[in-house]
């Protein structure tokens, strides 16, 4: 038997191929339209699916736009306004860098795109798995709208492995949640066929975004901010002994992204491991901004992971400010009549344990380390996000 012959795989091939590192579900196509727009400047964004998202996605948002000469460009590999160098890459601010997102996603499904700039031509592309990209004249108000349809039809091995409308949509629910906590500045409504299931009007903080997307299943909220040397820890604490809903996780953020991450799931628990029964997890709205020099975004197909350069100073960081608003709590609780309690084992109710010392001091000690540290081991300066450009 012959061996086989080794050969360059079709451009087709390479795409869809590609295409399954970016585009698992429903879900991922919104989450790459919609950070798409919020890295376009978006205020506004209008959702609007069917099927669950396997049969039509539409993203409506009042973004930059792109000039029509540049749609083309929208849909290549690796083309993007946000990076040209590969050295920026430890300074980026935007959600999106890669330039992969349209490019994957005309790969498995069929895509039409109309966009207009403050200034210039306006346009609308469409293309699809396959096809050759077509692009007109099209007047609308700024700002872009993209339409995905027909989510891996030529593609059944993939669709096949699709959940049910109901467990993709929740996905989609789940995705947008998450993204609109992390700009409580941002109006956001999401359609299914004639169902609006969101609508969250500009919220003043994440904390009152949460409260309007949980409603009071969280209970009263303890909000923190705290900050050194170019470090910010905030959010809100869900209080010790609330019975809690069990689809109540933490979610985290780092520069405003979305990302799952052991090591700051462990200061979370770390902080509350006297407060909290086990087997019970804490509940933590958590923000993390730091110079984009100190974490790497690359580490993940979905961007959902991040690595720290320095995770120890992060999670001393993060554990004493938790620690400390917590103790803070347990002596202003300790001072009031009623104080909430923990339920025991029986469904009976038991007091919470005391704050045996304040934990202020740990976050002094973290901060005079911070600064005692030599000018050489600093974090770089913050980068500052690039104003809205042309998308991707």
């Amino acid at each position: 038997m012959a061996a086989p012959r080794i050969q360059v795989l079709p451009d087709a091939v390479i795409d869809r191929i590609a295409a399954g590192e970016v585009v698992e579900r429903p879900a991922s196509v919104v989450k790459e339209l919609v950070e798409n727009a919020l890295d376009a400047g978006a205020r506004r964004i209008d959702v609007h699916l069917e099927g669950g998202g396997v049969r039509r996605i539409r993203v409506v948002d009042d973004g930059c736009g792109i000039p029509r000469e540049e749609l083309p460009l929208a849909f290549a590999r690796h083309a993007t306004s946000k990076l040209s160098r590969f050295e920026e890459l430890e300074g980026i601010a935007t959600l999106g860098f890669r330039g992969e997102a349209l490019a994957s996603i005309a790969a498995v499904a069929r895509v039409r795109l109309a966009s207009q700039p403050e200034a210039g031509e306006g346009g609308i592309a469409e293309v699809g798995p396959g096809e050759p990209l077509t692009v007109r004249p099209h007047g609308r108000p700024r700002g872009t709208e993209v339409e995905v349809a027909d989510l891996f039809a030529r593609v059944p091995a993939r669709r096949k492995f699709l959940k049910s409308e109901r467990t993709e949509l929740h996905h989609a629910v789940e995705l947008l949640t998450r993204l609109a906590l992390a700009r409580p500045e941002l109006r956001l409504t999401l359609t299914h066929g004639r169902r609006r299931l969101l609508d969250l009007p500009p919220h003043a903080t994440p904390a009152e975004r949460l409260r309007a997307v949980k409603g009071e299943r969280l209970g009263p909220l303890l909000e923190f901010r705290e900050g050194v040397d170019g470090l910010v820890v905030s959010g809100a604490l869900a209080l010790p002994g609330t019975d809690l809903p069990r689809s109540a996780r933490s979610l985290l953020y780092v520069n405003g992204r979305a990302v799952r991450d052991r090591l700051l799931s462990h200061a979370i628990a770390q902080a509350h491991e006297t407060l909290v029964m086990r087997h019970r997890e804490p509940f933590c709205l958590l923000f993390l901004e730091l110079p984009p020099g100190e974490v790497d975004v690359n580490v993940h197909p979905a961007k959902a992971e991040v690595r720290f350069r320095r995770p120890g100073w992060v999670h001393s960081a993060v554990a004493a400010v938790l620690r400390t608003c917590l103790a803070e709590w347990g002596r202003e609780a300790e001072g009031e009549a009623v104080r909430p309690a923990a339920p025991g084992p029986a469904g009976r109710r038991e007091a919470l344990p005391r704050a045996a010392r304040s934990y202020r001091p740990a976050l002094e000690a973290w901060r005079a380390a911070a600064a005692a540290e030599p000018a050489a081991a600093a974090p770089p300066a913050a980068a500052e996000a690039p104003p809205p450009g042309p998308r991707p």
